[in-house]
């Protein structure tokens, strides 16, 4: 059996518009880069997300109520950002990043913060949630 490394890895190449739209679900969320470093080494679980657990890690802003929580996580899964870990019984409470965004947390990595979101930002990320087919 043949091993690939990693760094032989031929990055995935994506549209500019799913590049611009996983870029705005990003810098809009209410998440930190240190939330999406973290699912680079190791999967995150819900609970270490939502309520204080998520501001102590410095992972959310500020305190974030379990639903709030778990429809931004599944806005980020939708936009290709985010999948759920799987272990042998199925779908757990975990997260990691996809090679998605792995592109887009490694850019910011190196300024260490997200781009300021502007109005324009934040209003084509609501209208792509709020708006988007249910498919």
């Amino acid at each position: 059996m043949i091993n690939a490394k990693a760094s032989n890895a031929k990055p995935f190449f994506y549209p500019n518009r799913t590049l611009e739209r996983a870029r705005r679900a990003l810098i809009c969320s209410s998440f930190n880069l240190q939330l999406f470093q973290a699912t680079i080494a190791q999967s995150v679980p819900f609970n270490a997300i939502a309520g204080k657990s998520g501001t102590e890690k410095g992972y959310t802003k500020r305190p974030l109520a379990e639903l709030t929580v778990d429809s931004e996580l599944f806005w980020l899964i939708q936009v290709g950002v985010l999948r759920r870990e799987v272990d042998g019984q199925g779908i757990t409470d975990s997260f990691r990043l996809t090679p998605l965004g792995r592109q887009l947390v490694d850019r910011y990595a190196q300024s260490g913060t997200w781009d300021n979101p502007n109005w324009r930002d934040r209003l084509y990320n609501t209208l792509n949630r709020w708006l988007r087919l249910p498919f």
